[in-house]
């Protein structure tokens, strides 16, 4: 579905971004990037839509070539989350979501209707259509982010942080409910974030960054966390923290799975 080819990137001034990057996304797949600062994970996730342009190798979405694509009919093709959400101060909630499908070519009638949708999708009310952004929390805002993502019916999106700015208990919320939505409806989509939980928490597979974007190690969370390649991966990872290692004690007949500090972390279901 996405393939990375060789891909690198140098800015003027001499910095590499990225040097030799290959990868491939499968069709409806979650795919999270997650590295330290510099790892070039936001450079790779912003060439797919050529908002930065490789210097060397090449990007391919559905077997074609995205530097053959106008620029902005790539962009209005694949929806895009932003950490911030990214919203038009001025337009009302309702309008943010319309604007791609209506420069698309969609009636503004048809293009908010399907936008009064696309917010009960995410879990907002479509009253809150009529509010400006500045009117709603940041989690709110975050969702309504990816109302807009997904108003053009795009077969991949790219999220760039897009839970980073909200407090733990909102992100775990709408981590969940990306999950969701995206077992409904079968998107290709790629994540970037530096913090692991969430990479394990979202995507089907990961792919660990080191600078220059170079992969430590790849494959699903579980491969990962069951089989880390080297010390660095399993410091990464925190392979070794309590809240990692489990056990099974079994108390007044109920077996617990505890954590290696003792801590209770759920029950074993029979």
């Amino acid at each position: 579905m996405i393939q990375f080819r060789n891909v690198g990137k140098t800015y003027p001034d001499g910095t590499t971004a990225v040097k030799d990057f290959s990868y491939s996304v499968d069709q409806g797949r979650i795919v999270a990037l997650v590295g330290a600062s510099g790892s070039g994970k936001t450079t790779l996730l912003r060439m797919v839509n050529r908002m930065v342009e490789p210097t060397t190798g090449s990007i391919w979405v559905d077997n074609k070539d995205v530097s053959t694509v106008d620029r902005v009919q790539l962009r209005r093709s694949i929806g895009y989350v932003l950490q911030a959400g990214g919203l038009l101060p001025h337009r009302t909630i309702i309008d943010n979501v319309a604007t791609v499908p209506m420069l698309n070519g969609v009636n503004r009638k048809k293009a908010r209707k399907d936008a009064e949708e696309l917010l009960e999708r995410v879990g907002l009310e479509v009253g809150q259509g009529k509010r400006y952004p500045s009117q709603l929390s940041g989690g709110q805002q975050q969702r309504v982010g990816v109302a807009r993502a997904l108003a053009a019916d795009p077969k991949v999106m790219l999220m760039d942080e897009p839970f980073g700015a909200v407090d733990p208990i909102v992100r775990k919320e709408l981590q969940e409910e990306l999950r969701r939505l995206q077992e409904e409806l079968g998107k290709t989509i790629i994540l970037v974030t530096h913090d692991i939980e969430e990479a394990f928490n979202v995507g089907h597979d990961v792919v660990l960054l080191r600078k220059g974007g170079e992969i430590l190690q790849s494959g699903t969370p579980q491969e990962i966390l069951s089989n880390p390649r080297n010390d660095y991966v399993r410091q990464f990872i925190g392979a070794d923290r309590a809240d990692r290692n489990f056990t099974i004690k079994e108390v007044n007949g109920t077996k617990l799975i505890v954590d290696a500090a003792g801590h209770p972390a759920g029950v074993l279901q029979q």
